[in-house]
């Protein structure tokens, strides 16, 4: 028969009248010389009844190591009580099994004991002399006899037969129930039966020397890894890393376990997920950050719905100045000096209001950009910061639906006691710079370039042709489903080149075969004005008149031909305009 007896923290708490009842110790003080180990130290104990102590061939103390979370988790093989060293029960049972043989502890250079030898039987400690219970799963694993039940005589005997037995309690308020791995609540005697088995078996793990030196190198691979690779991934791909490392190093561990090691667990599978928890934050609120950057940068710009659109990708739109194919607008109130002289302060600054605030709602709905008010000017781009493949339709059907827009406020603007207001609209499509431009005191995002300036000079011709908005050849090429009035080929201000004029009239399918028919003569004007075919030209123009009596455009190209009838033009001349002022 083993006896069990405990330790404990509390030094008046000696149950037992000497030390000598705890029978003689395992390692007698002077007797195991190993600095490098740190045993567990107990100051008090509670031993057996005196009467058990002398007929008890050995005992052995059943206090477990109890971890910081309360936890059972270890067995002290050796306790140091007063210099000398006690084993556990489950040592002193496997011993008496076996004839009593002598512990052998295995103590390398470096001053530790390593294993606990009981012959060949060896059990693996830590730097404590306590060893991994080897859990073989919940309370139950061993079958449980009630002593009620041996006592009467209803236990069969082949069922003790060559059996080790171990005596105790599983009733909650005899407090002999621990916490551990396996089940918050579980019988202390089993805690010893699963020791005896994994002595007996050979399947102790031990924590090895190293596992500190282990678990850095893991933690340092692990981290440099996540650390390089996430803000590099998308977030599947982030996830997917961050799980497969999360099991290769649970995979690994388990494999070091069914192989007799034990390595830290809990320090990886902390540090993964918050790494990536970290880096999915970070991109959060670095993509918030960008996000409220384009809103701020571009919103004064663009409608919200493509402030929305650029900030879902926000890495794909910057202010940095850039060169590409895009059209740009001006718009300019006809007479607006003169308007605003006739008007109140308060009463010219609600007009336009009103009026900035349809055009530029225009804008916004086609996709535009607008750059800039000057004045009663209005100069709108499209193209970016988000590409636009029709940009250059899109500019057009602004321009005309803000032609139209003007022609439904006249009323109310006329019964506010202001003026119906006529504007005139200069588009022109080319390569532009676009960007963040200025000074260091003030930036706008702008548009620069000659096909820009060359914009701001046909905004200026509506006057001379009295439309309402002319593109140059650039626009009309590229702007598809559009029916456009070639009006004159032309020099500007400030260019040598010639450049044909074009005014938009409506989409394709919008007009009539009267209105196609009038174009279809206005354009064989043209061809005959360049030839200097003047009879010809002033017939046509002459129909073209009595069809629309009241075109300026028409009265324009009768005054032209009438001059260079009494004023014929030099030989090299090819038709083209050229205009001295903006």
């Amino acid at each position: 028969m083993v006896l069990g007896y405990f330790f404990t923290s509390d030094a008046g708490g000696k149950k037992g009248h000497t030390a000598a009842m705890l029978g003689p110790p395992t390692f007698a003080k002077g007797t195991l010389k190993a600095p490098g180990t740190s045993f567990l130290t107990y100051p008090g104990y509670g031993a057996n009844i005196d009467v058990l102590q002398q007929r008890a061939a050995a005992v052995g103390h059943f206090t477990p190591a109890v971890d910081i979370d309360g936890v059972a988790r270890r067995v002290p093989v050796l306790v140091d009580y007063q210099g000398d060293y006690y084993e556990a029960l489950s040592i002193a049972m496997v011993r008496a099994l076996f004839g009593f043989p002598d512990l052998k502890p295995f103590i390398p250079d470096y001053g530790r004991i390593e294993s606990i030898s009981i012959g060949d039987m060896k059990i693996p400690v830590d730097e404590s002399a306590t060893a991994l219970i080897p859990y073989r799963g919940r309370q139950g694993s061993f079958q449980y006899v009630s002593a009620t039940d041996v006592i009467n005589g209803r236990v069969k005997p082949e069922t003790m037969d060559g059996a080790i037995v171990l005596v105790g309690t599983t009733a909650s308020g005899l407090m002999d129930l621990r916490a551990t791995p396996v089940s918050p609540v579980y019988a202390g005697v089993e805690i010893h039966a699963n020791m005896i088995a994994g002595i007996l078996d050979h399947t102790i793990n031990t924590t090895p020397p190293y596992a500190m030196a282990a678990e850095l190198l893991i933690l340092l691979v692990a981290g440099l890894l996540l650390s390089f690779l996430l803000p590099r991934l998308k977030l599947i791909s982030s996830v997917l890393l961050s799980g497969g490392l999360l099991f290769a190093i649970l995979a690994f561990n388990l494999y070091l376990w069914h192989h007799g090691l034990v390595l830290p667990l809990a320090s990886s599978c902390l540090m993964i997920p918050a790494l990536y928890i970290f880096h999915a934050s970070y991109g959060f609120l670095t993509e918030s950050r960008s996000r409220r950057q384009i809103t701020g940068l571009f919103g004064q710009y663009v409608p919200p719905e493509i402030v929305q659109q650029m900030s879902k990708d926000p890495d794909k739109f910057t202010m940095e100045a850039d060169s590409r194919t895009m059209t740009v607008l001006f718009s300019d109130v006809f007479n607006f000096t003169s308007i605003s002289e006739g008007l109140e302060p308060r009463q010219l600054a609600q007009m336009m209001n009103e009026y900035m605030t349809a055009m530029t709602a225009i804008i916004y709905q086609s996709g535009g950009t607008v750059d800039k008010y000057i004045g009663d000017a209005i100069m709108a781009f499209w193209g970016a910061p988000v590409d636009n493949p029709g940009h250059a339709s899109s500019a057009v059907v602004a321009a005309m639906n803000m032609q139209r827009e003007l022609e439904r406020l006249a009323p109310r603007f006329i019964g506010e006691g202001w003026p119906a207001l006529r504007m005139g609209i200069g588009i022109n499509t080319g390569v532009m710079r676009v960007g963040n431009m200025g000074s260091r005191f003030r930036m706008a995002y702008t548009v620069l370039g000659d096909a820009v300036n060359l914009g701001a000079r046909l905004e200026g011709l509506t006057r001379e042709y009295d439309v309402g908005v002319i593109v140059g050849e650039t626009t009309r090429g590229a702007a598809a489903g559009i029916c456009f009035r070639e009006l004159d080929l032309v020099t500007v201000k400030g260019k040598i080149e010639p450049v044909a004029i074009f005014q938009p009239l409506c989409r394709d399918e919008e007009m009539d075969d009267a209105a196609r028919a009038e174009l279809a003569l206005f354009h064989e004007v043209l061809p005959a004005y360049r030839n200097r075919e003047w009879e010809k030209a002033a017939s046509l123009i002459a129909e073209l008149t009595r069809l629309s009596p009241g075109l300026r455009l028409y009265r324009l190209y009768e005054e032209r031909i009438e001059y260079f009838r009494r004023n014929p033009p030099s030989e090299d001349w090819d038709g083209v305009f050229a205009f001295k002022t903006k």
